[in-house]
């Protein structure tokens, strides 16, 4: 190709490049108001002159700081910069991958677990200095019968391994040489999240860091399923994801009654998943009443659950899931919103090893009156062509509504296709993909391919209690700072798809774009205005 000038060469590259990005959403959006055309710019600036400035210094115990780097490594940066105060006012959409179990602050639910007697704790042997790295805690709630008064301290040399002690008591008489009190805490959070050393250096590979991951949720599980303390934490769930911008969750929910049940109140009854459901849903409302009252009904305009199990049953026992899940959409119509397999896709099954019950399900739906999408989990994974790649093939046969993380779809450009035909939907967790070792930092994480493929995509956030990660606002910033082509309007067009590909109804959904539009714009002021005090304020210290 010849050009008979600089300006001819200068018309051709601006020609190709905007061809190259034509099938980007903030691209296909088309002009943009000055409003937007200001917040977008400005918010850039400030992305540039934050990276020249505060993620050039010298920050102890970061060697390699830069935007966009490892998560659990970073997060003391990203917290201290505009970009991220910016993005925390954010009208962010809807929340449409989380696994309810790890959406609210470890700290939270560690105090609301304080707050009740039947909560008991153990040790597989005496906690010291050698052993509390690696023991790890174990809850119960105990019937009122089988309460201990707590003599022995899991820190006493005496203490008898698995020896149930009240919560309350195991903390308050924690050995001051290991912290004493906020010893304790240390210990539990540790047994809760992951921590940098684990997630880059111990565990640093797939298998290892899910091994951690997975341990959590062992850990924590006891706590979120006694009936009082979930009330709670549906409810602070909530809150905070209103708080941080969010107007609409559907977490994903595992229902395994056989095996791990829900507990009431008095620590011996278990509870049915039509009593879990029914209390969610009594949540849900006293908080919108709530919203009501204050004239704020428009920052949250509800919930939906997913009704998800683990990938470990037998194609016999999901079944049994299958007819709880149309039961529980019969009566409350207005809450499931999709069924979902979960677990880690590189050890469990793949979804090819439930195709007969899965296919079945349609017809138990068409029996039932009803009607339940798949919402899947596929391709969490690095493998190519491996069962957890494959994964993408039967979630796509099996008419999935959106796909899980998607993490392998940039392979396979047919599905592309399909998901970009079918109106397929892309649950992307930034943060999660890299803390659990799919990506080493957000530069190499393939979103910006599902980007410019023109993928509908939505942020998710996964299980952030795990990762410190809670709300939105770390993911949308994580992917923010790691591209010079993403801007705020692309982050506001995956705000709106969360939106346009959730499961509400259509007039649902209706309500809830106008009232996030309403809030976008008060924002783009805010974004504008903030941004360009920054960057003045700025100049001047330069």
């Amino acid at each position: 190709m010849s050009f008979n000038s600089i300006a001819e060469y200068e018309a051709s590259r601006n020609a190709l490049i905007l061809a190259d990005r034509a099938l980007r959403a903030d691209h296909k959006k088309g002009q943009l108001s000055e409003l937007e055309a200001l917040a977008d710019k400005v918010v850039r600036d400030v992305r540039a002159a934050e990276a020249a400035s505060i993620w050039s210094q010298d920050h102890e115990g970061i060697p390699h700081p830069f935007p966009g780097m490892e998560f659990l490594t970073g997060r003391s940066i990203i917290v201290q910069t505009k970009l991220f105060e910016i993005l925390g006012k954010m009208p962010k959409g809807g929340l449409l991958h989380a696994h309810l179990d790890a959406t609210v602050n470890v700290s939270f639910l560690l105090k609301t677990a304080m707050r009740y007697p039947a909560i008991h704790v153990r040790a597989s042997t005496a906690l010291n200095s050698t052993t509390i790295g690696s023991v790890l805690p174990q809850f119960l709630p105990l019937p009122q019968e089988l309460r201990t008064s707590g003599e022995i301290a899991l820190t006493d040399e005496n203490y008898t391994p698995n020896t149930w002690v009240p919560l309350a008591k195991a903390r308050e008489t924690f050995d001051p040489k290991l912290g004493g009190p906020e010893g304790f805490d240390r210990w539990i959070t540790a047994s809760l999240t992951i921590n940098p050393t684990e997630a880059y250096v111990t565990h640093n590979t797939v298998n290892k860091i899910w091994e951690k991951f997975v341990s959590t949720f062992v850990v924590n599980t006891p706590l979120v399923r006694y009936e009082p303390i979930h009330r709670e934490y549906v409810r602070e769930f909530i809150l905070s994801s209103i708080a941080d911008g969010i107007s609409y969750v559907e977490p994903r929910i595992n229902f395994l009654q056989k095996d791990i049940p829900f507990i009431a109140a008095d620590a011996h009854t278990r509870i049915d998943h039509r009593e879990v459901v029914k209390s969610f849903d009594e949540v849900v409302n006293n908080v919108k009443e709530e919203l009501k009252e204050q004239g704020r009904e428009d920052e949250f305009i509800g919930a939906k659950i997913i009704y998800s199990t683990i990938r470990s049953i037998t194609p016999e026992g999901l079944e049994w899931y299958l007819q709880d899940c149309i039961a529980l959409k019969k009566e409350f119509p207005h809450l499931i919103a999709g069924f979902d397999l979960v677990g880690p896709e590189n050890v469990l099954k793949p979804l090819k090893y439930y195709i007969e019950p899965l296919l079945k399900f349609r017809e138990m739906q068409k029996e039932a009156g009803v009607e339940i999408p798949f919402i899947f989990h596929a391709a969490e994974t690095l493998g190519d062509g491996t069962e957890a790649d494959m994964n993408l093939y039967d979630a796509i046969l099996l008419g999935t509504k959106r796909i899980g993380h998607g993490f392998a779809l940039v392979k396979h450009p047919k599905l592309i296709e399909i998901c970009k035909e079918r109106g397929i939907a892309i649950e992307v967790c930034p943060i999660s993909n890299e803390i659990l070792r799919l990506t080493s930092s957000m530069h190499m994480h393939p979103l910006p391919v599902l980007l410019n493929q023109g993928v509908t995509v939505a942020l998710c956030s996964d299980d952030p209690s795990v990762f410190g990660s809670m709300g939105l606002t770390f993911d949308y910033f994580q992917v923010l700072a790691a591209s010079e082509v993403t801007g705020l309007i692309q982050l506001g067009e995956m705000a709106k798809d969360s939106i346009k590909f959730s499961s509400m109804d259509p007039e649902e959904k209706e309500r809830a774009l106008a009232a996030w539009q309403k809030r976008w714009d008060i924002f783009l002021e805010y974004a504008a205005t903030e941004g360009q005090k920054f960057l003045a304020q700025s100049q001047t210290t330069m």
